[in-house]
């Protein structure tokens, strides 16, 4: 990989999707054996959160950490941004703290490649507003791959809150990009407009949406980025889009259930669901510091930074 930056799927080509799929699969076989990394040592790695994160942010600082990297995490509530620090500006300060590597969540779509344009730093994007999540899209595909191997063919469902979510967009495109075909379910209120632009089908028939599907993602309802009611209540929504063991019976017989989290219990999905047999959400945790510890590795070595 010859990059400075990862800020979103669609940058990436697809042997660059692969390279990191691969590393991935690399790094998820050196967290089972319990081993540590050494690619990252004397590198120094910020975590850049203007949004509330346990998941992305630990996940990051988890993978840094087993390649031998020092973190530093920096609290937005209780920096100089409080003061009014432009991104820029804070950027400008982590480089001159000889900072390798700045992942950032930020509410504004486009602030990592902002960013990205003026640090000398590796920036990796880790939500912005919503844009994209790339890792999170790429440790759903590490998920899937490693269940499924090809994806060519395979069916994907994603459910939800789709307006809202930068995870249905980064995961439309990175499926679509591995060969599956990516169906894309909510009801109206829920679906953006130009959304199929990106190679997915719009289906608002949750129960026609899963018919023959492999995999089964459920977004969370993201009620802090709502400021409308998009339906009526949690139990109506439940009713005609949550994610139950009757629904899941249309589905292909070696169907997989993921999911982004945090979880709503009730709302997008079951709770006898997420904790069933058929659910990966605990290893979608585990590869998603495989996903991390790859990126981080082949930014380092990509002579870039």
């Amino acid at each position: 990989m010859k990059r400075k930056d990862i800020l979103g799927i669609k940058d990436l080509s697809k042997s660059e999707v692969n390279e990191i799929l691969s590393t991935a699969n690399t790094m998820r076989d050196m967290l089972d054996r319990n081993e540590r990394g050494t690619s990252l040592n004397g590198k120094s790695v910020a975590t850049l959160f203007y949004e509330n994160s346990t998941r992305t942010r630990n996940s990051f600082e988890s993978a840094a950490k087993k390649l031998g990297a020092a973190t530093m995490s920096i609290s937005v509530a209780a920096s100089s941004v409080q003061k009014g620090e432009s991104l820029v500006d804070t950027g400008k300060t982590l480089d001159a703290l000889k900072t390798d590597f700045i992942i950032i969540r930020h509410p504004v779509a486009g602030s990592p490649r902002l960013l990205a344009e003026t640090v000398k730093a590796s920036v990796i994007n880790a939500g912005d507003g919503m844009n994209e999540h790339p890792s999170q899209a790429f440790l759903d595909a590490l998920t899937a791959t490693r269940h499924f191997g090809s994806l060519a063919e395979k069916k994907v469902v994603i459910v939800g809150d789709i307006k809202h979510s930068r995870v249905a967009r980064s995961d439309v495109l990175l499926f679509g990009m591995l060969g599956a075909s990516v169906t894309v379910c909510g009801p109206y209120t829920l679906l953006p407009e130009g959304i199929d632009s990106l190679g997915c089908e719009v289906e608002t028939d949750f129960d026609r949406a899963l018919d023959g599907a492999n995999m089964v993602i459920p977004l969370r309802l993201q009620l802090e980025r709502m400021d409308q009611a998009f339906f009526s209540s949690r139990e109506e929504y439940h009713e005609y889009y949550g994610v139950n063991e009757k629904r899941l019976k249309a589905c292909a017989d070696d169907f997989i259930v993921m999911h982004p989290g945090p979880i709503n219990r009730g709302a997008e999905i079951a709770g006898d669901v997420a904790d069933g047999a058929f659910s990966v959400i605990e290893e979608q945790v585990t590869n998603g510091v495989a996903v991390r510890m790859a990126m981080l590795q082949l930014l380092a070595t990509s002579g870039e930074i």
